[in-house]
C-alpha cells in the first residue's frame, strides 16, 4: 500500500508477516518431502491441514499397533492404565476425552495425584502407570501429533522393594517337607525345579521336550527363550532339576503332550505356595517368582559364580539388572566376615 500513513504502515507490516509465514510453510513442506501446491501452503498457513488427535485415540492407536508385538500381560497392563486415564478425565475434568494439545504438565501431575488417591495402589504401582502414560505421550511426540511432550520433566520415583528369596536352610526345609495333599507336593516340586533353573512362571509352564537338548559337555541343557524379552537362554540342568523332571514323566496332567511340568495357573500356584510356606514354617510371602530370586542368590551367586555367567543364565539384557541380586548377597559377605573375625580372634 502506497503512502507513509499509519494505515499503510500497519497493512504493509501485516503483509510482510504473512509473506514470512508463507515462506516458512513452503520450507517446512519441502523438508517433509511434500508435493508443493498453493492449496497445500494455504491450508498449512490457515492450520486447516492439522489433525488434532485425542488421548483415547492415541491409546487405541497404540493398542492396534502393539497388540501383535507385546505380550498379552503387557497389553493388559496398558489397558488398565487407559481405564485409569478415563476415570481421571471423568472425575477431575468432567469429560470423556481430551485433545493431546490440551495435555500439559499440570495434567500429568493431576493424573499422578489421582492415582495416589486410590487406596489399592502403592507408590510403585502409581509409578508403573505413570511410566506407561509417559510412553504414550512419547509416541505422540514421535508421530508429530504434539509439538512438545508435557511428561518429559516428570521423574519416575520407584521405591526399592525387598527381594523375597529362600536361604539355603529354608530351601532345604521346603524340599524335605511332606504334605498330605498331593497338589502341594506337585507345586512344591515345580517351585524347587525353578529354584534350580531360574525359569520364571511363564517359561516353566511353556517348557516342553523341544527345550531339552544335549550341551557341549554331553549333559542335558534347557534351550529356550524368555517369553518376556525373547532373549535366548541356555541353562545346564542340575541333578535336582533333572530328578524332578523325571518324576513327572508319566504325570496324567501332561501325559500325551510335549509338556515337561504339570504347572497350574499362576493364581492357583501362588495360593498353593502360600500354603506350602505356612506348613514348612517359612515366614515369607512365597510366590513363584521367589524361585528365580532363590536361583540367582542362594543357588549360584552364593556359590561364587561370576556375575556375567549369572546374567546369561537369567537371560538379562543388562548386567545392571543382575547386579541387584549381587547387592542382596552382601548380607552373606557380612556374615562371612563376622565368622572370619571370630576365627582371627581365636587365633590371637
Amino acid at each position: 500500500m502506497l503512502g507513509n500513513g499509519a494505515e499503510s504502515y500497519q497493512i504493509n507490516k501485516k503483509l510482510d508477516e504473512t509473506r514470512t509465514l508463507l515462506y516458512k510453510a513452503y520450507d517446512d513442506l519441502l523438508k517433509q518431502d511434500q508435493v508443493i501446491t498453493a492449496h497445500l501452503i494455504k491450508n498449512w498457513y490457515l492450520g486447516t491441514d492439522q489433525q488434532h488427535h485425542t488421548l483415547l485415540y492415541l491409546s487405541s492407536y497404540y493398542d492396534e499397533k502393539m497388540s501383535g508385538v507385546l505380550k498379552y500381560g503387557t497389553m493388559k497392563n496398558y489397558r488398565t492404565t487407559e481405564n485409569y486415564l478415563k476415570e481421571y478425565l471423568k472425575k477431575q475434568h468432567r469429560t470423556s476425552d481430551i485433545y493431546l494439545k490440551q495435555i500439559d504438565y499440570q495434567f500429568t501431575l493431576g493424573f499422578e495425584s489421582y492415582l495416589r488417591s486410590l487406596s489399592r495402589l502403592q507408590n510403585n504401582g502409581v509409578m508403573k502407570h505413570m511410566e506407561r502414560f509417559k510412553k504414550l505421550m512419547r509416541l505422540a511426540e514421535h508421530l508429530n501429533w504434539i509439538e512438545k511432550n508435557p511428561t518429559v520433566r516428570f521423574k519416575l520415583r520407584f521405591e526399592q522393594v525387598d527381594m523375597v528369596y529362600l536361604s539355603k536352610p529354608e530351601l532345604e526345609k521346603v524340599k524335605s517337607a511332606v504334605f498330605e495333599k498331593d497338589v502341594l507336593n506337585i507345586n512344591r516340586d515345580i517351585f524347587v525345579f525353578a529354584c534350580y533353573t531360574g525359569l520364571p512362571y511363564a517359561d516353566a509352564r511353556a517348557l516342553s521336550t523341544n527345550h531339552l537338548q544335549i550341551g557341549k559337555d554331553g549333559k542335558k541343557w534347557i534351550y529356550t527363550r524368555r517369553s518376556k524379552t525373547n532373549t535366548a537362554v541356555r541353562i545346564p540342568l542340575l541333578e535336582e532339576a533333572e530328578r524332578i523332571l523325571d518324576s513327572f514323566k508319566d504325570h496324567p496332567k501332561i501325559d500325551g503332550t510335549e509338556k515337561l511340568l504339570p504347572v497350574y495357573s499362576n493364581q492357583k500356584t501362588n495360593q498353593y505356595l502360600k500354603e506350602i510356606a505356612k506348613k514348612a514354617k517359612i515366614r515369607k510371602e512365597l510366590k513363584f517368582h521367589a524361585a528365580r530370586h532363590t536361583f540367582a542368590t542362594t543357588v549360584i551367586l552364593a556359590n561364587r559364580m561370576p556375575i556375567e555367567t549369572v546374567s546369561k543364565l537369567l537371560g538379562h539384557t543388562k548386567l545392571s539388572t543382575t547386579q541387584i541380586y549381587a547387592r542382596v548377597i552382601d548380607s552373606k559377605i557380612a556374615n562371612d566376615f563376622d565368622n572370619l573375625r571370630l576365627k582371627l580372634n581365636g587365633l590371637k
